[in-house]
């Protein structure tokens, strides 16, 4: 169990690229407003299932779904237990229930945290941070009530969000390991220009911005 806090819009697509790297071997679920998969339906194939949050209803199949992608073998299941876009420094993190009472229910599982943070450092594009913080244990031979359980998980979350946030402040990519680069340079007539200028000069282009 992957989850991880909802900064943008740009999550599933950032998680994706995580399993990628990390969880292959897995088959990864995760649910999403039904509302929302009937509007990008392709969601649906990269395995996002439907809930009706805010409702008793919603809460059961999700509890049910989540329960049973859990128990099978070489499953992984993602959530965004905070339901909503919210700003990497709210504290508390503030999750709804259904995290916990998950916990709650299972025989026994890995809750991992994940933090996720966008941030500029010194090119046009920003940088998308990730950090997985400490694991937590789900067992029956640790019974706790599911407040208990949504409280330690939103913990490990805030702690792991600390952080990234602390290695985000310095801007020393050697602390991370990098999965994607992206395009660095103004872009357009002004990188052509300055390509062009540097070739007459014969001088090598660099496209950064910084040294970052």
């Amino acid at each position: 169990m992957v989850y991880l806090n909802h900064p943008s819009w740009w999550d599933p697509l950032l998680c994706l690229l995580v399993r990628a790297a990390f969880f292959a071997e897995r088959r990864s679920f995760a649910p999403i407003e039904a509302a929302m998969l009937a509007r990008y339906r392709f969601f649906a194939r990269l395995g996002f299932f439907g809930i009706e949050p805010d409702s008793a209803r919603g809460a059961a199949r999700f509890l049910r779904v989540a329960g049973t992608i859990l128990r099978a073998p070489n499953a992984a299941l993602w959530l965004t237990p905070q339901g909503r876009f919210c700003d990497v420094r709210q504290r508390p993190a503030g999750f709804k229930p259904g995290l916990g009472h998950l916990a709650a229910q299972l025989e026994r599982a890995v809750f991992l945290p994940l933090a996720l943070e966008i941030t500029y450092w010194e090119e046009r594009t920003p940088e998308a941070l990730l950090h997985f913080g400490r694991p937590v244990e789900v067992s029956r031979q640790t019974p706790r009530l599911p407040a208990a359980w949504t409280a330690d998980l939103e913990a490990a979350l805030e702690q792991a969000q600390e952080a990234l946030a602390s290695a985000a402040l310095r801007r020393d990519p050697a602390e991370f390991q990098v999965l994607l680069r992206g395009a660095a340079g103004v872009g357009g007539g002004y990188d052509l220009w300055c390509r062009l200028r540097a070739a007459w000069r014969g001088e090598t282009f660099t496209p950064e911005h910084g040294r970052k």
